[in-house]
């Protein structure tokens, strides 16, 4: 659970990276000076004059609306080896990319020109083609049978991954929980008690592999497999563009010594998703994909990772159409998703037994989570996310500027630009493209980058109202928590899609009897929600909170030109728990949403229930496209349909849109208009679509938001994006400064290395940050786990608070009696309520028989 040694080394690394960062010689500040001197003269062929806008005051900073930089141009950079020098030459100020290697790291905080954040929301794994156990072509794919995938666990040894391949850049992972958020300490034990069960063991992975390559029919010849007559081959296909290359010649190089020949596949990440995530898993162009996920944020509620990852309702590409989980699991997978469950014991309860499950079903064998540097210049500063970083942040547009200077560009490195189709309805799912998107919409929650706790961002407030019992708590004051016996859904509400009349079916239709709900939301927007302005120049409507709340049902309707098979696993989830939705109130605008999911913060069940807008008239251009059947919102779809998936920024897909744009202008056709007509006028419709027609001539795309930066100009060519300020924003530029340095608690535990049998026997820990106590009132749960010689969990407890920063871990004389003789460990794990990240430390000691004397206290860092 503790942090290895070199990704100790590396966090005291960083600390003292910060220090450096103030105590540098005066000799390396003048060169710094000169350099910035040399930079805004433009001195040297290819260096760049970067404008870093005007000195401001408090005043200016109030005073001005929106971003707090006038543009931000992205570039295609995918040399991570050259980030350092870039910032330095002043050519680029931020980059998209986290660096996972130690050298890079060195370089880039010994450089008097950067600075970084970091993050711990990144996970490397290892993706199974569960197809078979024949493919199409006949050819065998051992990893349709559990049990092979379970046997990787034993093969692959993590800790090597973390330390060799990742520099101590990363901390060995078992499970489908982060290490690094909330559910992972919650549920020590039994995550310590599955990471002792697969440890490194490739014996016991050999007879597994062994015994289930028998039962499928293979026969080992002299070292190598046969099915068929034939040589048995393993396809890997490996990312060639990070440390996954190294994690999938080392797979190689182990499934080799098994017994398997290995045809290795070197991919970029454009260049692999065609074949794992879009293609057919049943036409074997695969076996094993060294895969990697980043979560944009604190995820504080992760139970439903097991539906996500490893059953067909995770995502609508055939890979995931392909999971076939045991029974028990599933259902367990699906209760968790929709919070089915009693309290919090069951729903603890029900954790444990997916994890379990999990394991044995090994769709994905995690290896590490990352540690990842993000860099950017010293006088840049932005709101990086605990778990995202840079290019997760949802705070990065509203946080982006200079140092004490408004205005100004800044330009951002990122590895891919458009790495697929941008449109809002089933568009690139990739992180360096939906950095970019985040900036060109607003919604109605923001989540703090520290907690992955939301805060209002178009909502004045909100009531959450859940049934009697139910675990359901709120931490910030915006959200008010009540509870009652019974949730009754009102007749109005909106609960199906009639596609035939295009309407809405209220409860009253649907649920003659009536129905009834485990929670019911209301959604205070702020006063003037429907007055904003969107990007080219029209103003908002409750149109634009509608049509996408209509596509949910309209796309999962098989009498509907919309229907998209690979929405319907999504959307049958979505059905099983939503109740309802209704509109209470237009001016000012408040919506009742109805649910039987829960989340167990009530900030989370706002966020997963407050709609957004999103302009119509931009939808409507897709919607025509696809039912005359040229393009696709899905990739799914425009691969059935042969035809090409949406883009509304660039490609094939532009000229199509145009045309759209020019039927819709010649016959004023408004989409479902026996709903939309109530919120919009003809004049109102034909505004809309001459207003896009004006951008379009302008600007070369149909992307249109409502977000603090508008997409000035895209380049796909050219590999460049870019985005300018846009001055009708209504916030303050200020706003969301609030976001300082994460208070990430610092542990340090003493205790004696030799304890005799017959004595009881104290840890004392300390809690800081930066130096100084941390607050009590801020730290949530010091809990402690003692482990004997085997690795055998022997005892667990609460640590005592014994004021200022120090705690107390007590362990009676008869439990130390239970140990037994020989080296035991105490692991303790701290949770905050200011960062969502727990905190680890570990401490070494043995037991001896009585009368031995006791060494000397030994403190230990974590």
């Amino acid at each position: 659970m503790a942090a290895p040694a070199g990704g100790q080394d590396f966090r005291r690394a960083v600390q003292l990276g910060r220090l450096r960062g103030w105590l540098f010689p005066l000799v390396a500040l003048a060169l710094l000076l000169a350099l910035v001197g040399w930079l805004a003269g433009g001195a040297g062929e290819g260096h760049q004059v970067v404008d870093r806008g005007q000195p401001a005051d408090r005043g200016q900073l109030e005073a001005r609306r929106g971003a707090l930089v006038d543009e931000v141009v992205f570039t295609e950079q995918r040399d991570v080896g050259q980030v350092t020098g870039l910032i330095e030459r002043g050519s680029h100020q931020v980059f998209a990319q986290g660096i996972t290697r130690p050298g890079l790291f060195h370089r880039l905080r010994d450089s008097a020109a950067t600075a970084h954040d970091l993050s711990y929301g990144t996970s490397v794994e290892l993706t199974l083609n569960p197809s078979g156990p024949e493919f199409a072509d006949g050819r065998l794919n051992p990893f349709a049978v559990p049990a092979m995938r379970e046997a990787l666990n034993w093969l692959v040894n993590r800790r090597h991954v973390a330390e060799e391949i990742y520099g101590g850049l990363a901390v060995p992972r078992y499970l489908p929980l982060s290490t690094a958020f909330p559910d992972y300490a919650r549920l020590a034990e039994t995550a310590r008690e599955l990471e002792l069960r697969y440890a490194h063991n490739p014996a016991r992975a050999r007879e597994v592999i062994r015994h289930e390559m028998g039962r499928l029919g293979a026969e080992l010849r002299e070292g190598q497999w046969y099915y068929g007559g034939e040589p048995v081959q393993l396809t890997l296909l490996i990312r060639n563009d990070d440390e996954r290359r190294r994690i999938g010649d080392y797979l190689g190089n182990l499934l080799e010594a098994e017994g398997f020949r290995v045809e290795r596949l070197y991919r970029t990440a454009e260049e692999a998703s065609r074949i794992w995530i879009a293609g057919d898993p049943s036409g074997g162009r695969w076996h094993i994909y060294t895969g990697a996920w980043v979560s944009t944020l604190i995820q504080r509620d992760q139970a439903e990772n097991f539906s996500y990852y490893y059953t067909p309702r995770g995502r609508a590409e055939p890979l995931w159409q392909a999971y076939e989980p045991d029974p028990t699991f599933d259902d367990i997978a699906d209760r968790l998703q929709r919070r089915d469950y009693r309290d919090w014991d069951e729903r603890q309860a029900l954790m444990r037994q997916a994890l379990d499950l999990a394991m044995g079903d090994s769709a994905r064998v995690w290896l590490v989570d990352q540690l990842n540097v993000w860099p950017r210049a010293r006088d840049v500063n932005l709101a990086g996310d605990l778990a995202g970083g840079t290019s997760g942040s949802a705070l990065w547009p509203y946080t982006l500027g200079y140092e004490g200077r408004l205005g100004g560009r800044v330009v951002i490195g990122t590895p891919e630009i458009i790495t697929e189709p941008w449109n809002p309805i089933a568009g690139s799912n990739w992180i360096f493209d939906r950095m970019i998107t985040r900036a060109l919409s607003d919604p109605p929650v923001l989540p703090d980058p520290f907690t992955g706790l939301h805060h209002p961002q178009r909502l004045a407030r909100a009531e959450v109202t859940v049934e009697a019992e139910t675990p359901v708590n709120s931490t910030l004051d915006w959200v008010q928590v009540d509870t009652v016996e019974t949730i009754r859904v009102p007749d109005g509400a909106w609960v199906d899609w009639d596609s035939g009349e295009q309407r809405f079916v209220t409860a009253a239709e649907a649920e003659p009897d009536g129905l009834t709900a485990r929670t019911r939301v209301r959604l205070i927007y702020e006063p003037g929600y429907l007055e904003r302005r969107f990007h080219d120049g029209t103003r908002a409507s409750l149109a634009d909170v509608v049509l996408p709340w209509i596509l949910t049902f309209e796309r999962a309707d098989e009498d509907s030109p919309l229907f998209d098979v690979a929405h319907v696993p999504a959307y049958e989830a979505f059905r099983r728990h939503f109740r309802g939705w209704h509109i209470v109130s237009e001016d000012p605008l408040v919506i009742d949403v109805y649910s039987d999911q829960i989340f167990p913060d009530a900030e989370t069940i706002v966020a997963a229930r407050a709609p957004g807008t999103t302009p119509w008239h931009m939808l409507a251009l897709g919607i025509m496209a696809e039912r005359e059947g040229s393009l696709a919102f899905s990739s799914n779809k425009a691969d059935r349909l042969r035809v090409d998936w949406l883009s509304l920024v660039s490609g094939p897909s532009l000229p199509v849109l145009r045309r759209q744009l020019e039927r819709l202008q010649q016959t004023d056709h408004l989409p479902y208009a026996p709903t939309l007509a109530q919120y919009l006028t003809p004049d109102e419709a034909a505004a809309r679509y001459q207003a896009l027609a004006d951008w379009y001539a302008a600007r070369g795309h149909f992307y249109v938001g409502d977000g603090p930066f508008y997409l000035r100009g895209v380049h796909p060519v050219d590999g460049s994006v870019v985005l300018r300020r846009f001055t009708d924003f209504p916030d303050p530029a200020d706003k969301w400064l609030q976001f300082a340095e994460p208070q990430i608690p610092e542990l340090t535990l003493d205790g004696p290395v030799v304890v005799a049998h017959g004595e009881s026997v104290a840890f004392e820990l300390a809690v800081t940050f930066e130096g100084e106590p941390y607050p009590r009132e801020a730290i949530q749960q010091v809990q402690f786990l003692l482990f004997d010689g085997d690795n055998r969990l022997a005892h667990r407890g609460e640590a005592e608070y014994r004021g200022e920063e120090r705690w107390r871990v007590s362990v009676p004389a008869e439990v130390l009696q239970r140990l037994g003789r020989g080296a035991n460990s105490l692991e303790i794990a701290v949770t905050t309520d200011r960062v969502a990240l727990p905190a680890f430390a570990s401490h070494a000691f043995a037991t001896v028989p009585g009368g031995k004397p006791l060494a000397p206290p030994l403190e230990v860092s974590p």
